[in-house]
Order: structure tokens, then C-alpha cells, then sequence
């Protein structure tokens, strides 16, 4: 039967052999103790400022989401509205409800208009309908 070395003895019951140099760390009485760092303070720290990144990433995204889709919005109301004419790239059209509450697109301002006023939108080179803001008091 084999006698245990004393726990201060590095010794490789494997190899059968003391590999006490061979350790990536010191191994004798007078080295300093190993522990392991606290991490818990510096891991609560990172993910509050991480999670800080994300949410504005998000509230940016959701923001650049909410502008398509209103883009979207009031390029589907216009071009579903009617009108008679070719609208010209650049130009100013309101867009306005006739008394059966159908979308119309006009190029009278609406001071000039009695029927109800959704907005003013002008055509880019993209053709799509950009809201712009119109002074109505003239």
C-alpha cells in the first residue's frame, strides 16, 4: 500500500512522479494563495451598460420602424386616392375627403377648399409622397 505525501508535496500519483516545476503556477508554502477574482461587480456593471447600448439601439430601430411605416402609410392613402391628372415630380399636392368620405388629390391649397384637409404631400424623384407642412393661413 502506498503512503499519501503530505498536501505541501506536489506529487503525479499517474506519472508517479514530482512534477511540482512543471505547474503553471507556484507550488510551495510561501507562494501567494490562489483565488479567484470577484467578478459578480465588474459582470453587473458591463451588463447595465450593455443592456443601456441595446435599448437605444432598439429605440432607435423602432423609431427608423415607425417612419416607414407612415411613410408607408401616406403613400398608400395618396396613391389609393383618386385623381385625374399626372402629378409632376416635385410639386406640391394636398389631399383632401369629398362629401363621401373618399380620399382626392388636388392642387388647391387649403385655404382655397372647403372640402376636409388630410395633408399636403409632394412627389420626389423616387415617386414616392413625402407629408410636408403647409401653411394654411395665408
Amino acid at each position: 500500500m502506498k503512503k499519501k505525501k503530505p498536501d505541501h508535496i506536489v506529487y503525479n500519483e499517474d506519472n508517479d512522479s514530482y512534477d511540482a516545476a512543471l505547474k503553471p503556477y507556484a507550488t510551495d508554502l510561501g507562494a501567494p494563495a490562489i483565488t479567484t477574482n470577484d467578478t459578480v461587480a465588474w459582470k453587473n456593471a458591463n451588463i447595465h451598460k450593455v443592456n443601456k447600448q441595446i435599448k437605444a439601439k432598439y429605440d432607435e430601430l423602432k423609431a427608423e420602424y415607425d417612419a416607414l411605416i407612415e411613410e408607408f402609410e401616406y403613400n398608400n392613402l395618396v396613391y389609393s386616392a383618386k385623381f385625374t391628372f399626372e402629378p409632376v415630380v416635385g410639386e406640391v399636392y394636398h389631399l383632401y375627403k369629398n362629401k363621401n368620405e373618399n380620399p382626392f388629390l388636388s392642387i388647391i391649397a387649403p385655404n382655397e377648399c372647403s372640402f376636409e384637409y388630410l395633408g399636403s404631400f409632394r412627389l420626389n424623384a423616387d415617386k414616392m409622397w413625402i407629408r410636408i407642412q403647409v401653411d394654411t393661413e395665408f
